[in-house]
């Protein structure tokens, strides 16, 4: 209870400072280090009063720097609501809206919000192509042979030794290389359920995902989540007879960025193992976190392989490499099986320039310039929103990730909204992608992960516009 206490009255002390103006935006805060030591509580209970004002978006954590007050105005923009789905399994699914958007994704100039992967200016090119270029020579056959059934040894033990940072404790025997991180989800799902199986996701949820789990003939359940904890654990407890499967993003989810907490992933690990319910987890947006700490994954805490832990460099690396990977726990004989009949083989060469790059290090230094140039694109985006945007909207706070979601007036049609910014050369991810219910037709998804540019700015200028108009005509 003493802990409890402390722990708020600093949390709020520190909160009234910032909201009075004692503390202006800019501010550098005392350190980890420093807290504990002015206060003599815990290096944990210090992050957590980190976490707890970054989760109020009074602070930013910068890397390799330290902790500062909030750039954006305290409150000035509002989170989005909690979403409350329908409790029916749904299977409505915006395909025409998708297959739009997707289309329009190779038009030239076009400035693309709408796709969540990092700008290819913000990737070491050169370096993976000298990676690629070794590879041809480290492999035995110049990498035309087949990598064995598992994938790359090499990439597995780098992924392995990785998963030390988050509590995962792999060895390399408990992974299977993949063809990107939607070929483990979709292996993992064909692995554990079957045409009428229902699988629970967040809501809003990545439109992959929903594409997937329909196409096997799934039911889905989508279940409230909250734009910075996200899923909801009592909503989850009360569908646990409705559901075979759960497959979430705990991580930094696209398209709301939320990180659930710690103590939320282990009781969701415990409850789902009780029920027998496996649990897919994605973690492709892990490594993307703002601050100094990487969160740690449901894996952390899965004690019975019930949890089957699916990444990829993806969203960090090299989104045209298609390297992923499972951790599949005790379904891994169901996977290795699963991926002898669909893929026989990974492909050796791109493993292999991975597992090098991870290897020399050179994976750490990528991300940490990443994450910081992730974080300021954030904040330079709360700015151009709060300046062009309409009176009202909510965005949410993500603490890593390359999404952003935003909320506006019920009189404000995203899918609409699209068509009149695609002219613009503009491409945004309308809300009604990310759900098979009729839902989130005001809300929309932007990706961060663009090089910021004055070009940039006044394209989320004209976007602002464009819903102002659209408010104004209604």
């Amino acid at each position: 209870m003493v802990k409890e206490y402390l722990y708020d009255e600093i949390a709020n002390g520190i909160a009234s400072q910032i909201n009075s103006g004692v503390l202006k935006s800019g501010d550098k805060l005392p350190s980890v280090r420093m807290l504990c030591r002015d206060y003599g509580i815990s290096m944990n209970t210090a992050k957590r009063i980190f976490l707890e004002l970054e989760a109020r978006s009074l602070i930013d954590s910068k890397p390799q720097s330290g902790y500062y007050v909030s750039r954006l105005p305290y409150m000035k923009l509002p989170l989005p609501e909690v979403s409350r789905p329908s409790q029916k399994a749904n299977s409505n699914d915006p395909d025409e809206l998708i297959r739009k958007v997707y289309t329009n994704m190779g038009k030239e100039g076009l400035t693309l919000f709408s796709i969540s992967v990092p700008s290819g200016l913000l990737l070491p090119l050169a370096k993976l192509k000298k990676e690629i270029i070794h590879a041809t020579t480290a492999l035995k056959d110049g990498g035309a042979g087949y990598e064995p059934l598992q994938g790359n040894l090499e990439l597995r033990r780098m992924i392995a030794a990785r998963s030390l940072s988050w509590g995962g404790n792999l060895l390399e025997s408990d992974l299977i290389t993949t063809s990107g991180g939607m070929h483990a989800l979709s292996l993992c799902l064909m692995a554990l359920g079957k045409a009428g199986d229902t699988v629970a996701v967040e809501s809003p949820c990545y439109p992959g995902i929903l594409q997937v789990a329909t196409g096997l003939g799934l039911k889905v359940l989508e279940l409230p989540t909250h734009p910075v904890t996200g899923l909801e654990i009592e909503a989850l407890k009360k569908a646990i007879p409705k559901i075979n499967i759960c497959l979430l993003v705990p991580n930094f989810s696209t398209p709301l960025g939320s990180c659930m907490p710690e103590e939320h992933k282990k009781e969701m690990v415990s409850l789902l193992a009780k029920h027998h319910i496996p649990l897919i987890e994605d973690d492709v947006y892990g490594d993307l976190c703002f601050g100094m700490q990487r969160p740690k994954c449901c894996k952390s805490f899965d004690e019975e392989g019930n949890v089957l832990w699916c990444s990829s460099v993806s969203k960090t690396l090299a989104p045209g490499y298609r390297v992923g990977w499972i951790a599949p726990g005790k379904y891994k004989e169901k996977l290795l099986q699963l991926k002898l009949a669909h893929a026989i083989s990974s492909t050796s060469i791109v493993q292999q320039a991975v597992a090098s790059f991870l290897k020399r290090g050179k994976y750490e230094n990528h991300l940490r310039q990443l994450r910081k140039v992730l974080q300021e694109n954030y904040l330079n985006y709360v700015e151009a929103i709060t300046a062009y945007f309409p009176e009202g909207t909510k965005i949410s706070r993500p603490l890593g990730g390359l999404a952003l979601w935003v909320e506006f007036d019920k009189k404000i049609n995203t899918g609409q909204l699209y068509d009149l910014a695609i002219k613009q050369n503009i491409s945004i991810a309308p809300g009604r992608m990310f759900t098979l219910q009729n839902q989130f037709e005001n809300c929309m998804r932007l990706c961060i992960g663009l090089l910021w540019s004055e070009e940039v700015k006044f394209k989320l200028r004209q976007l602002g516009n464009l819903a102002c108009m659209m408010l104004s005509a209604s």
